[in-house]
């Protein structure tokens, strides 16, 4: 064996990111911006979790949106920070609810209302075509199932989409299907 040579970290190395090496395009395989819940961890929250909580956790890490689960893990809705938002919470309190009292459940989008996508259609589509698919929708997040497991699989995120192609979008407020649409139309 022998000893390889240590040097100076000068100011001219740039740390890379993953991304710095993505060559993606509208034309890329969809799967390139699918998150897969077999490689990444969904983001949860349990149903019983307070508004307040969920809004504050969702603050403290930088999340725009979870899966709302109930005491097995399975999913009965999606909350985003939208749907938490204190104008929602103070028309609830309004009408007669405890600021305090109000549930993530009183809050998300329940699981019957939920427009989904097939893994099978996404593992043959391109990225233009998930675009297409969901700009008329104007949503931020999109879950994927797999039909033939009976299972769901994964989630695309209009913010991964513009993070992942590059695309100079607002992020006062998270980007929609349309807004991605609208950034690759006049990119």
């Amino acid at each position: 064996m022998r000893a390889i040579q240590l040097h100076v970290l000068t100011n001219v190395e740039h740390l890379v990111q993953p991304e710095d090496f993505d060559e993606l395009s509208v034309n890329s395989p969809a799967l390139a911006i699918f998150t897969d819940f077999k490689k990444h961890k969904p983001l949860m929250i349990d149903s019983q979790t307070t508004a307040l909580s969920a809004e504050q956790e969702m603050l403290r890490t930088h999340v725009k949106m979870k899966l709302v689960v109930d005491a097995k893990r399975e999913l009965v809705g999606v909350i985003s920070f939208e749907d938490i938002c204190k104008q929602n919470i103070v028309k609830m309190a309004a009408n007669g609810y405890q600021q305090s009292e109000i549930l993530v459940t009183d809050l998300m989008r329940h699981r019957s209302e939920l427009k989904v996508l097939d893994f099978n259609d996404i593992a043959h589509a391109r990225i233009g075509d998930v675009i297409e698919t969901l700009k008329q929708n104007g949503v931020q997040h999109c879950l994927v199932v797999d039909s033939q497991q009976h299972h769901i699989r994964g989630l695309i995120s209009a913010s991964d989409i513009a993070r992942k192609l590059k695309l100079n979008i607002s992020i006062q407020y998270p980007p929609s299907f349309v807004d991605i649409f609208n950034a690759i139309k006049d990119h």
